[in-house]
């Protein structure tokens, strides 16, 4: 092969070719590792921040947008002829709360009408709004489950016999009913 071809060294070249493809030396599969996980990091990197930036812009505008949310109003008690004034919330706390029994509830129109009797002060009436989130396990047969107010209309009608912790607000307006269960 001295013709002057240049075929022993071509196919040198290609057996050292084919050797290096065919088993990788240590410190190239090193650093192929490192890049695939330099180009992870940088991709999540990536993906995180505009995760944030529509998260922040979605957060943004639906406290923006009037009426958007689907939460609940805030109920005032009705006024009473018993004098009831609401419990405010201590010092860095978010709600106050009574505990007493509510029955007598009834349906008028887009209201909930219900009775507290509370362990102790005066017997007072309550209209709220039937989207008010309660917390019950006893009432609903055992099992834990957040309901609305207007579902327990039928169960709260009777007497004296659920009790209840009714949420106050800073306003004096009811957030919430939470089943009271010793």
């Amino acid at each position: 092969m001295a013709d002057g071809t240049g075929l022993d060294e071509r196919l040198a070249d290609l057996a050292a070719e084919g050797r290096r493809f065919a088993v990788p030396p240590a410190a190239e599969q090193i650093r192929a590792r490192g890049e695939r996980r330099r180009r992870r990091k940088r991709v999540a990197q990536v993906s995180g921040g505009a995760l944030l930036a529509v998260a922040v812009v979605s957060g943004g505008l639906w406290l923006a947008l009037p009426g958007s949310g689907t939460a609940p109003p805030a109920a005032h008690p009705s006024p009473s002829s018993s004098g009831f004034v609401p419990p405010t919330p201590a010092p860095g706390e978010e709600y106050a709360s009574e505990i007493g029994y509510v029955y007598d509830a009834v349906l008028a129109g887009d209201s909930v009408r219900v009775t507290v009797k509370p362990r102790t002060g005066a017997v007072h009436t309550l209209t709220l709004s039937p989207q008010l989130p309660v917390e019950v396990e006893h009432v609903a047969g055992g099992e834990p489950a957040d309901m609305r107010l207007g579902e327990l209309v039928d169960r709260l009608s009777g007497g004296p016999r659920w009790q209840f912790a009714v949420d106050y607000d800073g306003e004096g307006r009811v957030r919430s009913l939470r089943e009271a269960s010793w």
